[in-house]
């Protein structure tokens, strides 16, 4: 398929490096060019993001398990192998996904992909304004907000700079949402590799147009704030539910994300 009109090729976008991260195809030379850069500074980059799409795909399951049947995936993202939609559906038949996302490539890929998923679809929103999110066609057709629903916002927040407010953001979705729904967080901490995240996030803040915030572990379990943490409460990527002991390692802190899922009450 041909790519949007309204892509901007002179700048990199933070959903097609982290796709080139992950070995993806829906990236440009300017994507590659910058993730290179980031890898040839901190080479565990790709390490690091395949644990987080690793969190995604067990913090479905936990969801599944505990009878959820609709997500609202936020920042969704370019389209890849382990998406929301193919994790739920293949564990729960008929679950519904509505994914979210600015980035006109993820939007365009989303929507050819899911063409013919009667049970997802994708709105090109700003997950930040989430009463335009939620009032949306799309969430209408597929998420009845009477019931419960899981909230994705894996490797989200960290493009939320703290002067867009991202606790009154949360806590607008959270009201919106039936009691015993879950929302699910993975975000970039500045503990683990204080050595490289400075620079790290000072590549983003010059190169993309959605700077890299680093925050401690309080900032981000304050992000829970009338959500119940379920076991394991908030540990780095690899020791969230891991599906077996090698997957953590003996350095999970290198992984450099948080990650929790919370129940509302």
């Amino acid at each position: 398929m041909s790519e949007p009109n309204e892509v901007d090729l002179d700048k990199p976008n933070a959903a097609r490096v982290y796709d080139y991260y992950l070995g993806g195809s829906h990236n440009f030379a300017v994507d590659r060019k910058m993730g290179e850069e980031a890898i040839a500074m901190w080479p565990e980059l790709p390490q690091i993001m395949q644990a987080n799409r690793a969190f995604l795909r067990r913090a479905v399951h936990c969801c599944v398990e505990q009878g959820i049947r609709q997500f609202l995936d936020l920042g969704s993202g370019i389209p890849t192998v382990g998406n929301v939609h193919e994790v739920a559906q293949l564990a729960a038949p008929g679950s519904r996904v509505v994914y979210v996302d600015t980035d006109p490539v993820a939007v365009a890929y989303s929507k050819n992909l899911l063409a013919d998923n009667a049970d997802a679809d994708i709105v090109g929103a700003d997950a930040r304004d989430p009463e335009a999110v939620l009032a949306s066609d799309e969430v209408a057709a597929l998420l009845d907000l009477d019931q419960p629903v899981a909230v994705m916002m894996v490797a989200l927040l960290h493009f939320v700079g703290d002067e867009s407010a991202p606790h009154e953001i949360i806590a607008r979705y959270r009201d919106a949402l039936a009691p015993g729904s879950f929302l699910c967080i993975s975000h970039a901490t500045n503990e683990g590799r204080p050595d490289v995240a400075d620079g790290h996030a000072d590549l983003y803040k010059q190169r993309t147009a959605t700077p890299l915030t680093f925050r401690s572990r309080a900032e981000i379990g304050g992000f829970f704030e009338g959500f119940e943490l379920v076991e394991p409460g908030l540990v780095f990527l690899p020791q969230w539910r891991p599906v077996s002991p090698s997957e953590v390692g003996d350095n999970p802190e290198r992984m450099t994300g948080l990650a929790g899922v919370g129940r509302k009450l």
